[in-house]
């Protein structure tokens, strides 16, 4: 029997991923989770085969949830389902230890599959996000002028830091520094890479591998 837990805040949706899952003779979901802090309390609690994950929850995205569970539960697959059809969030998530991605309009189609192939020890990826996995490996090195190259190493502990969803007062604990002093570095690093916010750091660190 596949074990699995399912986190998704949104009631209705969750409830119907419960229903495909449970239609299927092999499989069972043994917990259910309305943010991120109960999925890894579940995971931890519970040791799912297939862990079900939204990207968008509350208290503790589903980034930072399949950072997490990657590290701490690796008995535990994790399926990213979710609405988001853009490339930087395939990207991210895969890197952050995602071993499948599906987008929630196919659920109906591919779930059961997905759960199976992960619980085998698989991956499984739906048609956008292997569109997005083939470019990845195919697209040529990046320009040689990338102004991620024109931060101090100062500047990119902060724009690690930044994109791993550190405050600004996180960041000045973590590097020693005051408040004051972390604010101007993350000015600096959003001007030299013409950003305007966190959300546009952490896309581009995904568009240029810098993620960890």
């Amino acid at each position: 029997m596949i074990t699995v837990v399912v986190a998704d805040d949104h009631d209705i949706v969750r409830q119907g991923l419960v229903s495909i899952i449970e239609q299927a003779e092999d499989c069972e979901v043994i917990g259910q989770a309305s943010d991120g802090v109960e999925a890894l309390a579940l995971l931890e609690k519970l040791s799912p085969r297939v862990l079900v994950v939204d990207i968008s929850m509350p208290r503790l995205n589903g980034l930072e949830v399949v950072r997490q569970a990657s590290q701490r539960f690796k008995s535990s697959q994790i399926l990213v389902l979710t609405m988001h059809e853009e490339e930087e969030y395939v990207v991210h998530m895969v890197r952050a230890g995602a071993n499948g991605y599906l987008v929630k309009s196919t659920a109906s189609q591919h779930l059961l599959s997905a759960i199976r192939n992960l619980a085998a020890g698989k991956t499984y990826y739906g048609q956008f996000a292997s569109q997005v996995l083939a470019e990845q490996y195919r697209r040529p090195n990046e320009s040689l002028d990338d102004p991620y190259k024109n931060l101090t190493d100062r500047e990119r502990e902060v724009f690690h830091l930044v994109i791993a969803g550190a405050s600004t007062k996180d960041i000045a604990r973590t590097l020693d520094i005051s408040v004051k002093t972390a604010e101007n570095h993350r000015g600096k690093v959003l001007e030299k890479l013409n950003m305007h916010n966190s959300v546009e750091l952490v896309r581009y660190a995904a568009k240029k591998g810098l993620l960890d």
